[in-house]
C-alpha cells in the first residue's frame, strides 16, 4: 500500500470516526491475505473490532458518570454471607431485567452488613451491560443509607417528589437501616411516608440482609474476639 493511500485512509477513518478501523486495518489486511478471507469477511472483522471498542468506551464513560466506588464490585463482595433466599433474589437481579420493568430494589439491614457494597456491585454489573446508573435521567438511581442522616422537611419533600417522578418509569435502588415502620422519622409526615412507601413497594424486590457488620467482624478477627450477630430489624 502506498504512503499516499495510507494517509488518505487514515484521514477518512478519522473523519468517519472509525478509530478501530484506523488502528487495525493494516494487521487485519495482512491476516485476510494469509487466510484468504473474502472482502466481506475482512470488512466484517473490522466492524466487529470497531463495535467492540465502542462498547468498551461506552462502559468506561458510564462507569465514570456513575461515580460508583471502584472497589465495591461483585468480585469483592462475599456473597457466601448472604442467606440462601437473599442470594437467589440477588442473582435474579444481575441480568438487569428489573430495569425494563421499572422495578425498585430495596435493601434493609443493620449498619455494616454490606448493603452499600451489594448495590454498588449490582450497579457495576448494570454498567457492564451498558445501562446508565445514578442520576434521574439514568435507568437506575441508587440512594444509599436513607435515614442514616436526618434531613429537614423541605429536603424530604424533594426526595418524595423524585420518588414520585420515577414511579413506574425508572428504577430506584435503595438501602436503609430503618424498616418501613420507622420511616416517618425520614419523611416527617404520616401521609407522605405512606405515599412514599406505597410507590416504592408497588413494583419492587426487597432484600433483608440482617447480617453482622462486616467492619465489626474484621475488627474482631484482628483482636481474636468472637463475632456477635445483631438482633433482627423486624419485618418490612
Amino acid at each position: 500500500m502506498s504512503k499516499l493511500l495510507k494517509t488518505e485512509l487514515k484521514t477518512a477513518f478519522r473523519q468517519l470516526r472509525l478509530p478501530a478501523f484506523g488502528a487495525h486495518h493494516g494487521a487485519q489486511s495482512a491476516l485476510a491475505a494469509s487466510e484468504s478471507w473474502s472482502y466481506d469477511q475482512y470488512l466484517l472483522r473490522l466492524c466487529e473490532l470497531e463495535l467492540g471498542e465502542r462498547q468498551t468506551r461506552k462502559r468506561q464513560k458510564l462507569l465514570l458518570a456513575s461515580r460508583l466506588p471502584r472497589e465495591k464490585t461483585l468480585e469483592t463482595f462475599e456473597r457466601q454471607r448472604l442467606k440462601r433466599n437473599v442470594e437467589r433474589q440477588y442473582a435474579a437481579l444481575l441480568d438487569g431485567e428489573f430495569l425494563r420493568r421499572a422495578e425498585n430494589v430495596l435493601v434493609f439491614g443493620s449498619p455494616g452488613g454490606g448493603k452499600t457494597h451489594l448495590l454498588a456491585a449490582l450497579g457495576h454489573e448494570l454498567v457492564q451491560q451498558g445501562q446508565s446508573v445514578r442520576l434521574d435521567q439514568y435507568e437506575a438511581l441508587i440512594i444509599d443509607d436513607l435515614g442514616y442522616v436526618q434531613q429537614n422537611r423541605e429536603e424530604m419533600e424533594v426526595l418524595f417528589t423524585l420518588l414520585a417522578h420515577r414511579y413506574e418509569s425508572h428504577s430506584v435502588l435503595l438501602t436503609s437501616n430503618l424498616v418501613f415502620s420507622q420511616w416517618e422519622q425520614i419523611f416527617k409526615d404520616p401521609m407522605t411516608t405512606a405515599a412514599a412507601i406505597d410507590r416504592l413497594v408497588h413494583h419492587s424486590v426487597i432484600l433483608e440482609l440482617n447480617l453482622p457488620s462486616y467492619r465489626m467482624e474484621a475488627a474482631q478477627k484482628k483482636r481474636g474476639a468472637p463475632s456477635r450477630r445483631p438482633s433482627t430489624l423486624g419485618h418490612v
